[in-house]
């Protein structure tokens, strides 16, 4: 009897093998994204419940020198991460994130958030599938210029494997139950 090997992105989300990417977060890209407080909001209560969680976060910016630095309200609430810059669309076409990644070797879920849905996020999570990572995408925490390249950017990555969830989905996955301190700390930011 041969068993069938489990689809990565049907495990649920674990903190001590998950770490959270947020894609290009930066100061000229985020004025012209569709339902961008709602997506910073969303990738604070990631940052929270992997800081709460002890979950590693990696941050990037697309060509910093010309689209600026990540939004001060991010960089505040990550003193001491230092964005990996690039100029590859996809980040696992940088030597940088991919060392950086190495490091997590330990890590086989990335539960990604930022811009652009359909590019940067898109590319991004199709490098994180071949590379056997199972990808869970927070839908309501990446965001395009327009909705409908938003929406076409989460259909192309469910297609292909990826894992397309909420912010609430992915924070009560990685919280698991309501009896743990973690709850009780989240709690307050989860209402």
């Amino acid at each position: 009897m041969t068993l069938e090997k489990p689809n990565p992105a049907a495990a649920l989300l674990r903190p001590e093998r998950a770490a959270v990417v947020l894609i290009d977060l930066q100061e000229k890209l985020l004025p012209a994204i569709e339902g961008r407080e709602r997506l910073l909001k969303n990738s604070f209560l990631l940052l929270r419940v992997a800081g709460t969680l002890g979950m590693p976060v990696v941050l990037t910016t697309q060509y910093r020198k010309g689209l600026g630095d990540v939004v001060a309200e991010i960089r505040e609430a990550l003193p001491g991460v230092e964005p990996i810059d690039k100029v590859t669309f996809g980040c696992f076409w940088n030597e940088g994130f991919l060392g950086r990644l190495g490091e997590l070797s330990d890590r086989d879920q990335l539960v990604v958030a930022g811009v652009e849905t359909h590019i940067c996020v898109c590319q991004t999570v199709l490098g994180a599938l071949e590379k056997s990572y199972a990808a869970h995408v927070v839908s309501d925490a990446v965001g395009s210029r327009s909705e409908a390249n938003h929406r076409v950017g989460l259909t192309r990555m469910e297609r292909a494997g990826a894992l397309v969830s909420s912010t609430e989905m992915a924070v009560y996955e990685l919280l698991g139950r309501s009896d743990a301190a973690a709850f009780k700390q989240m709690l307050p930011f989860l209402k």
